[in-house]
C-alpha cells in the first residue's frame, strides 16, 4: 500500500525526485543537481478510468484490476466522504501522527484480494504464514497498540471496516478478537517500502573529489531543509508484507540489509557480511540472516534514512513494537550499561501523554 505519490500497484515513485524535493520544502523553483539519475517515466504513467488512482504503467493497472481494485474501486465516489472506504481512511488518519501509514488500507487489500479470488484458500493460507499475535509467546509483552487504552478506536475501525469490506468468508477477521489479530499481523510484519532511488544513484556516480564533496553537502543540506519544514523526512512510499523476509530475525549488529534497488515493490536482502552456512547468531532468536531491525514492526530500513539521520539513529528495538526483547550481543553488552540511551530516547523525554500517543499510532 502506498504513502507517498507512488504507483498504487508496485510503488514506484510517481513524482520525479524533483518535485518530490519541491512538495515536501515548499519551494516550486528548487533544482537537482542530476536528473537523469531518476527513473521515473511519467509518459508510462496511466490512471484507472473510473477513480482515477494512478499506476506507473499499464501492466501495474491491469495487476491491480486482477487481483484486488474491482473492490477497492471508488469510481465516482472517490471524493465522498460517507463512502465508507473513505470514513475508513479518514478514520484511521486522525488516529495517528502524520506522515500517514497505509496499514488500514494494506488490511483492505488483504480483504480485496481474497473476496476477488479464484483460490481464496491459497491467499487465506498465505496470510496465514504471518505472525498475527497480540502477545509474545510468554504473554509477557503485548503490543502497545492492543492494549486496553485503544480498545475505543479498534473498535471504531472495526465497524467502519466492516461496513466498508464485510464479506461472509471472511467472517472472523471482522469479530473483535479476528479484526485485533488481522491489526496485529499488519503492525507486526509490515514492511516500509523506499522506491525513491535518486540519492541512490547519485552515490554511485564516479565523480571527481571536489564535485563528489559539493554534491554530498548538497544532499545533506537538503534532507536537513525538509526535516526543517515537513518533520523528519523518511523516503517511504509505502507499506508491504513479504514472508521470506518475515522470517529474518533483529539483531543490532545486522549481518544483512533490505533494499528495494528495482525502484517497486520488489525488496532485496543482501548480506552485509559472509555468513557461513548454519551459523546462527546469538539474539535469543536464532536465525542466521539478521537485518538491523526485526521484521515483525513496519519499519524504515536504515538505508533510507538520510546520511545525517543514519548517522543519528539506533535501531535498538522497543519491545511493545517488537513483541520480543532483543537478546543480541549488543544489546546483551548494554544491558547492565545506564550511560547508554538511544537518541529515541532521549528525545522522548518530557513528552505528553498525547504526544507518546500520536508517536504510537504512527508506529502500525
Amino acid at each position: 500500500m502506498r504513502v507517498e505519490p507512488a504507483c498504487d500497484h508496485c510503488l514506484r515513485a510517481l513524482e520525479t525526485a524533483e518535485e518530490n524535493a519541491q512538495r515536501l520544502l515548499g519551494k516550486s523553483s528548487l533544482v537537482l543537481p542530476h536528473p537523469e539519475q531518476c527513473s521515473t517515466r511519467k509518459d508510462l504513467h496511466q490512471q484507472c478510468p473510473r477513480c482515477q488512482v494512478t499506476y506507473c504503467s499499464a501492466e501495474c493497472r491491469q495487476a491491480a484490476l486482477e487481483q484486488y481494485h474491482q473492490v477497492l474501486c471508488l469510481g465516482p465516489s472517490r471524493d465522498d466522504p460517507t463512502h465508507p472506504l473513505n470514513k475508513l481512511q479518514e478514520a484511521w488518519r486522525n488516529m495517528h501522527y502524520p506522515p500517514e501509514t497505509s496499514s488500514i488500507m494494506l488490511m483492505a487489500r488483504m480483504v480485496a484480494t481474497i473476496k476477488q479470488a479464484k483460490d481464496k484458500e491459497w491467499w487465506i493460507k498465505a496470510f496465514s504464514q504471518f505472525c498475527s499475535k497480540t502477545a509474545n509467546e510468554e504473554e509477557e509483552i503485548v503490543h502497545k497498540l492492543l492494549g486496553d487504552k485503544f480498545k475505543g478506536q479498534l473498535e471504531l475501525l472495526r465497524l467502519l471496516f466492516t461496513e466498508a469490506l464485510y464479506d461472509e468468508y471472511l467472517s472472523r477477521w471482522f469479530t473483535p478478537e479476528g479484526f485485533r489479530s488481522l491489526f496485529a499481523l499488519v503492525g507486526t510484519n509490515g514492511q516500509g517500502i523506499g522506491t525513491s532511488q535518486w540519492v541512490h544513484a547519485c552515490d554511485a556516480l564516479d565523480l571527481p573529489m571536489l564535485q563528489r564533496e559539493e554534491l554530498d553537502a548538497f544532499i545533506d543540506q537538503l534532507y536537513k531543509d525538509i526535516e526543517k519544514e515537513s518533520g523528519e523526512f523518511l523516503n517511504c512510499e509505502g507499506s508491504g508484507l513479504y514472508v521470506l523476509q518475515s522470517c529474518c530475525n533483529h539483531s543490532c549488529i545486522p549481518n544483512a540489509e533490505t533494499s528495494f534497488p528495482e525502484n517497486n515493490f520488489l525488496l532485496h536482502l543482501t548480506a552485509l557480511e559472509d555468513i557461513e552456512a548454519g551459523e546462527v547468531r546469538q539474539q535469543g532468536l536464532g536465525g542466521d540472516i539478521t537485518p538491523c531491525h526485526h521484521p515483525c514492526v513496519p519499519n524504515i530500513p536504515q538505508y533510507l534514512l538520510s546520511p545525517v539521520l543514519s548517522r543519528q539513529k539506533n535501531s535498538i528495538p522497543v519491545p511493545e513494537n517488537y513483541l520480543f526483547t532483543c537478546s543480541c550481543p549488543k544489546c546483551l553488552a548494554q544491558a547492565d550499561d545506564a550511560d547508554v540511551t538511544s537518541d529515541e530516547d532521549e528525545e522522548g523525554e518530557g513528552e505528553t501523554d498525547d504526544a507518546e500517543l500520536e508517536d504510537e499510532m504512527t508506529d502500525v
